[in-house]
């Protein structure tokens, strides 16, 4: 291709009938680039010799005019506006970091800043931070807690299983919830929620973490009786051994003197004050719940029928007396039952104690709680034993025999157990046919 001035004189005609359309249009921008820079070269000298030409005319010219060449490198604005300060008052460029004298102060890591790294901050404390339990959700995770515990009965294991929840302030909500499913359990349920509550005392719980425990299962007493019907007086129990352990206030049942209108919670109320006015040496609250009979030794099973029979004279119900029996599950001890009413008989005053434990002699009878053979094995042991108890109870003969006979009328006992009742003043054989005689 030929020089720059050829290139210009190339006709239409030519670029037409000898180019491609392609080469045809990389002429036409070249020529269109050309047209420009020419424009440019032009423009740039006319704006020089004007701005010489009014230098030279005119000795004051305004030396920050943008048209003068001796402020072509200045940082300034050149369009004649701003404060005429250098840009970033002169801490901007390449490789500057601010103004001279400038001090920076040590700056707080940002955890949001995508450079940052947890393992260059020095000491670093990791902590689990568990979110407050709601109460839906304390149900869901402390009721298989509770219910492994009647499995193993190691307070400890959840006493340390309770320390990884956070509870907060629904923590008194574990008791109430142990007691809810204790009810519907048995009664070596009960008997572990109640040293369960016992533990849970100092560590975690206080007692008023429990009353509102309490407060909150009488509450619910008329929805529990519709799946326990013994609700109330079982929970009665709960409350009386929970004060005879220290784990419920003193003055628990005296906030509740003349506020209840619910009558399953009055009933429950009244219960707890029956078992706590009982002497203490005598009846032994610990044993309330007559756990495992079978189980137990004889010295235990022997306090609970005490306690059987304690709280009938106080309350009269026979049905209460029949629930706490068939609780201990031991009817190859029934005997000691009658042997121990009997006792009780001999060491009362007055005729009342005589009436309720007829009564009650009576209706195990019917029902079958004490067969023939007990009720025979419970009044031959007083018959045996009644010359050393004559030494305590000087009236014992008397009453002995008004109660055999009242017993006799009620058809409790049959007339041959009636006529083998000693008496004063008499001689009898100690067994039929046997041929011995002692004198009583």
């Amino acid at each position: 291709m030929g020089s720059y001035g050829d290139e210009e004189e190339l006709s239409e005609a030519e670029v037409n009938g000898a180019w491609t359309p392609q080469e045809k249009a990389l002429h036409e921008a070249r020529l269109k680039a050309k047209a420009k820079r020419r424009l440019r070269r032009t423009s740039s000298r006319e704006s020089g010799r004007d701005s010489v030409s009014e230098a030279s005319g005119d000795p004051v010219a305004d030396l920050t005019s943008p048209k003068s060449k001796l402020h072509t490198n200045d940082r300034k604005s050149r369009m004649g506006k701003g404060r005429g300060l250098p840009k970033k008052g002169g801490a901007g460029g390449k490789g500057v970091w601010g103004a001279a004298g400038m001090v920076y102060e040590m700056e707080e890591p940002d955890a949001k800043d995508p450079n940052y790294d947890e393992s260059s901050q020095g000491n670093t404390v990791y902590a689990t931070v568990m979110p407050e339990l709601e109460e839906q959700e304390l149900e869901k995770t402390v009721s298989p807690v509770v219910k492994e515990y009647f499995e193993h009965g190691d307070t400890k294991e959840v006493q340390m299983l309770l320390k990884e929840l956070n509870l907060g302030k629904n923590k008194f909500k574990v008791s109430s919830l142990a007691v809810s499913l204790s009810l519907e359990g048995k009664a070596s349920h009960r008997e572990l929620t109640s040293r369960l509550l016992s533990d849970l005392m100092g560590k975690g719980m206080a007692e008023q973490d429990m009353a509102r425990a309490f407060d909150k299962v009488l509450m619910e007493l008329p929805d529990l009786i519709l799946d326990t019907p013994e609700a109330p007086q079982m929970l009665g129990q709960f409350i009386a051994r929970a004060i005879a352990d220290h784990a419920l206030p003193l003055d628990f049942l005296d906030r509740y003197k003349g506020m209840v209108a619910c009558d399953h919670a009055r009933a429950a109320l009244d219960r707890a004050a029956v078992l706590l006015s009982m002497k203490r040496e005598i009846v032994r609250l610990d044993n309330v719940w007559g756990v495992g009979g079978g189980q137990r030794p004889v010295k235990h099973l022997i306090k609970e029928m005490n306690l059987l029979l304690k709280e009938y004279l106080v309350s009269g119900e026979v049905s209460e007396a029949e629930r706490c029996l068939r609780d201990l599950e031991v009817p190859h001890f029934h005997h000691e039952l009658v042997y121990e009413a009997i006792i009780m008989v001999l060491e009362s005053k007055g005729e009342t104690a005589i009436q309720m434990m007829v009564k009650l002699l009576k209706a195990f009878w019917e029902m079958g709680l004490i067969t023939l053979d007990q009720m025979n094995r419970g009044f031959q042991r007083v018959y045996t034993e009644l010359p050393e108890i004559n030494l305590d109870v000087p009236h014992a003969h008397a009453i002995l025999e008004s109660f055999v006979e009242l017993c006799h009328q009620e058809s409790v006992i049959t007339k041959q157990l009636r006529d083998t009742c000693p008496s004063r003043g008499r001689k009898r054989f100690v067994s039929e046919g046997d041929g011995g005689l002692i004198k009583t």
